[in-house]
């Protein structure tokens, strides 16, 4: 990773519609070398994949809720159903595994407190070796979907 597939990711991450042609032009590289780096940095994983940012809020998931999970045992295949489970359930956008207590940490949208309710009592509870939820309601959303420091 060098300078130049540093400055190919921030603009990327600027904006991900740019042409290859466009890229190239951004960076003060000919076409063909940039659109080789491109595809090593999709090749080689660095580049995940390419996404529209949608606004929740613009299509009903208005609400949203961070939710601290603690489990009641921490053996390798409940926490892997655990996983597994959490990651069908569509209105989870985070889930992320932390260590100490609590557990593991959702980052859940819903149209609102009802469908939340709803969603804990039937989905989230329902969770493989849950033992306990937290639930704290994100008022306002100050920085979402930053691009990575290059």
């Amino acid at each position: 990773m060098d300078v130049i597939d540093r400055k190919i990711l921030a603009e990327l991450q600027a904006d991900g519609r740019l042409t290859v042609t466009e890229l190239a032009a951004k960076i003060g590289l000919s076409l063909s070398p940039c659109h080789r780096r491109l595809r090593e940095l999709e090749r080689s994983g660095v580049i995940t994949g390419y996404r529209a940012l949608v606004d929740p809020a613009s299509v009903g998931l208005g609400f949203q809720a961070l939710v601290f999970v603690t489990m009641r045992q921490e053996d390798r295949d409940t926490l892997l159903a655990f996983e597994a489970a959490v990651a069908k359930i569509p209105n989870v956008l985070q889930a992320q595994r932390l260590f100490g207590d609590p557990d593991y940490l959702l980052r859940v949208v819903t149209t609102d407190l009802d469908a939340y309710a709803s969603l804990e009592d039937e989905s989230l509870a329902a969770l493989p070796g849950v033992q306990r939820l937290t639930s704290t309601l994100v008022m306002k959303q100050i920085v979402t979907d930053r691009p990575l420091p290059t």
